[in-house]
């Protein structure tokens, strides 16, 4: 085992502070990165706080991760030192059940491994984020990161990147399809600029008006105050497809009312009360209501290959690790545009 600098919450709600972790060595199927850059995910800040219960601590949190290959294992095929590689939430799976034979080990049946707060496989071994200057995985689970990508802009595909492109590409977004995004935020953002890549016309769903100059920067070429009750009446049955962002309580009828005969309203943001629903707005246009996690690992290369081929990257605002837990208060506040990305050079 190899101690390694890294930031870690002691206990729930505690500020973070400097750390070290025990990294494996090296196996014969693992790569060792050194960490270039971590983005930073609300749910970091759920687990640090541990808003949603079962934590684990010390914590150190991060899966959105990116740097450079320092070290392969003797059977390693895909990378070599110096490859740009990333990793997002997953760390392993078990690899046999039938969610994992179809590259969807985000939905393991014995559950995945994840990248922090969680365990290796064996249950026993803990594993630990990107806030740290090294990371062990095996290759199965590491993602090629284009150098034709901002190393720090891209960090933030490996979660919020990730989450959005998944849906749209599940439900095949395209050219010739009107998609509603609702909210921008860290996901929103990157929702609006994945579905205008894929040739979709966007339409940003928005409560305010402030952020109408960004969303058409991003790629939207609509916009609509949600605030407003006319917006619900204008956009009735004018979407294909909407993906739902928001993370705060709001009325999931309003907005179904939007999508169009076969349409579907997907959520990834995940609000912390149960939120009604009435049948009727499913019934009335055989809409469908569904619901997306992250994507696979081979999902997830697809969605790097897709980005390095459009050049999609997050809006990033890049800090170094001692302002981490600013960054926290802040993103609660809204007061980041759009994804805070920590440079590990400064651990």
């Amino acid at each position: 085992m190899t101690q390694v600098k890294a930031w870690a919450a002691p206990a729930a709600g505690a500020p973070l502070v400097p750390h070290a972790v025990e990294r494996r060595e090296v196996g014969e199927r693992d790569i060792l990165i050194d960490i270039a850059y971590c983005g930073v995910c609300h749910s970091d800040i759920h687990q640090a706080r541990d808003e949603w219960g079962g934590a684990t601590f010390p914590m150190v949190p991060g899966h959105e991760i990116v740097g450079r290959v320092a070290r392969v294992g003797a059977k390693v095929t895909r990378f070599r030192p110096g490859d740009h590689a990333g990793v997002g939430c997953l760390v392993d799976s078990c690899r046999t059940c039938e969610p994992c034979r179809r590259d969807l080990e985000q939905f393991c049946e014995r559950g995945p491994a994840w990248t922090y707060n969680s365990t290796e496989m064996d249950r026993r071994t803990p594993t630990h984020g990107g806030y740290s200057k090294q990371v062990v995985v095996t290759e199965d689970f590491a993602l090629k990161v284009s150098p034709s990508l901002d190393l720090a802009a891209a960090a933030p595909l490996l979660c919020a990147g990730i989450t959005t492109y998944s849906p749209l590409h599940h439900w095949k977004v395209g050219p010739g399809q009107k998609v509603g995004v609702v909210g921008l935020g860290g996901l929103g953002h990157m929702a609006v600029k994945l579905a205008a890549a894929m040739g979709a016309e966007v339409t940003m769903l928005s409560t305010s008006p402030r952020k109408e100059a960004d969303a058409r920067r991003l790629g939207a070429s609509g916009f609509a105050l949600t605030s407003d009750d006319a917006t619900f009446r204008r956009l009735r049955n004018h979407f294909d497809f909407v993906l739902d962002t928001i993370s705060a309580p709001h009325d999931y009828d309003k907005y179904l009312g939007m999508v169009k005969v076969d349409g579907a309203m997907v959520l990834v943001g995940v609000p912390p009360e149960r939120t009604p629903l009435h049948a009727h707005s499913l019934i009335g246009g055989r809409r469908t209501l569904a619901g997306s996690l992250i994507g696979g690992i081979a999902e997830t290369q697809e969605m790097l290959d897709f980005c390095a081929e459009k050049q999609v990257v997050s809006d990033v605002e890049v800090i170094p690790i001692e302002k981490i837990n600013e960054a926290y208060e802040r993103m609660i506040r809204g007061d980041v545009r759009y994804r805070f990305v920590i440079d590990l050079a400064s651990l």
